[in-house]
């Protein structure tokens, strides 16, 4: 027994030595946008941070400096077993609306040309939204979790998100950030979805909120003529039409190659928001058709990998770490997807910046600690794939070599050595944490 105990325990200490990799994709997918941003940030912000007489590379300088303490960020994310992130998600939630409501105390809230979305830290401020949208993807991947098969079965279980998003949604709207709001429903379907959801549930609430969303949209004048200028921008282009003639003008100019970085015309101070929501625009004029591609190349890389990870993970039970993967590059894609349409005039203009590339300090810093987070997710998975594999291993060779006449009959289990016992049984139950399941995702 003493043996037994012994050999179980050195099994276990084995597998804990056993170390993962990161995914090398995302890594490098990350760093190359990462990079991109340095360089597009550099080009588009001179001019504008010389229209404010604040040295031509202000912009640049404190894009790097927000980039580094979101790489240090990611580093403690990466770092962070998701057992402990998992273990905080109550706290998470209560932060995510904490910060909505922060942002309209006096003296710490922020107004910003008519809205109220920044906390004020003293040297710089901080956009709420951009915490939150991480915020509560860990903390609905805990609740998918931890919910399941609720969730698949019952209204009540797959109504509690939604509840919690409407609430969210409220308190965006006063602020007022449709985009944001609208991006954290989409990410709590998406999610839903990935997780389970019985479908036809799932169209009662879409009803529902689709012709609130609409009736919230065309509330306020100016979303109207967002929209109304993105039908005909040129009907009224030095007004509500100004953005948008100005970047379909710079999309054009850039051809098939671009004017060469450095060249573009259009950051001169023609194009309102050159370094962050309309730095796509710069690109599309310096860098050409290629250079657009290439973005939107890396980006449905990171995506890609990203829902791959998550697929892996919940194929091996990993449920958390999957649904975070999920959350993610619903994330990162849906906001680069309304970034990139609405510099191409696909879409009305909306505040969100392109993930990793604009410069926006409140955004640096949630997309790296987002990567990060992802990045630990292939690390984890890389890790469990090996020890599942050694398990197997171990289990296979105590019979690989023993001729087939020696083997035991299943009515003597006991003639069977205490070792080789101990090692199925840790594989059978290993085995029952990380096997595929077919139809999780149905």
């Amino acid at each position: 027994m003493n043996d037994t105990a012994h050999q179980a325990s050195s099994q276990a200490t084995r597998l804990d030595a056993i170390s993962g990799h990161y995914d090398r994709w995302l890594l490098g997918v990350v760093c190359a946008l990462a990079c991109l941003g340095v360089v597009m940030v550099g080009s588009s912000s001179i001019s504008i941070a010389l229209d404010y007489g604040v040295g031509p590379f202000h912009y640049l300088v404190r894009h790097v400096a927000f980039l580094g303490i979101g790489v240090g960020l990611a580093a403690w994310l990466m770092r962070t077993d998701l057992k402990t992130v998992e273990s905080h998600n109550h706290w998470l939630l209560l932060g995510c609306f904490g910060l909505l409501i922060a942002v309209f105390i006096p003296g710490l809230g922020d107004e910003v040309n008519g809205a109220r979305r920044w906390i004020n830290l003293g040297v710089s401020s901080f956009q709420a939204v951009e915490a939150v949208k991480l915020l509560y993807i860990i903390w609905l991947a805990s609740y998918l979790k931890r919910y399941s098969e609720e969730v698949t079965a019952t209204w009540s279980a797959m109504l509690k998100p939604l509840g919690v998003a409407v609430l969210m949604v409220l308190l965006l709207i006063l602020q007022p950030d449709f985009g944001s709001l609208s991006l954290i429903l989409a990410i709590t379907g998406g999610m839903l979805v990935l997780g389970g959801v019985n479908m036809p549930r799932m169209f009662g609430p879409v009803l529902v909120l689709l012709p609130l969303l609409a009736v919230v949209a065309i509330a306020e004048p100016y979303r109207v003529r967002r929209l109304t200028s993105f039908l005909d921008p040129w009907a009224d282009p030095f007004n509500s039409g100004y953005q948008l003639t100005n970047a379909l003008m710079a999309v054009g100019r850039g051809e098939w190659f671009g004017v060469g970085l450095g060249g573009s015309v259009q950051k001169l101070s023609y194009l309102p928001e050159a370094h962050t929501d309309f730095i796509l625009a710069v690109i599309a004029e310096e860098l050409g058709f290629v250079g657009v591609c290439v973005v939107i190349g890396l980006y449905a890389l990171l995506v890609g990998r990203a829902l791959w990870l998550g697929l892996k993970c919940v194929e091996m039970r990993r449920h958390f770490s999957g649904y975070c993967a999920f959350g993610i590059a619903l994330w990162i894609g849906l906001q680069s997807f309304v970034s990139i349409g609405v510099n191409l005039g696909l879409l009305p203009t909306k505040g969100l910046t392109l993930p990793l590339i604009s410069s926006g300090g409140s955004s640096v810093l949630m997309t790296c600690a987002a990567m990060g987070l992802l990045l630990r997710v292939s690390y984890e998975l890389d890790r469990a794939q090996r020890q599942v594999a050694r398990l197997r291993g171990e289990a296979a060779q105590p019979s690989a070599g023993t001729p087939s006449t020696a083997q035991p009959l299943p009515s003597q289990p006991a003639s069977r050595p205490a070792a080789v016992n101990s090692v199925a049984r840790g594989t059978s139950r290993l085995r029952q944490r990380v096997e595929p399941v077919i139809g999780r995702l149905g």
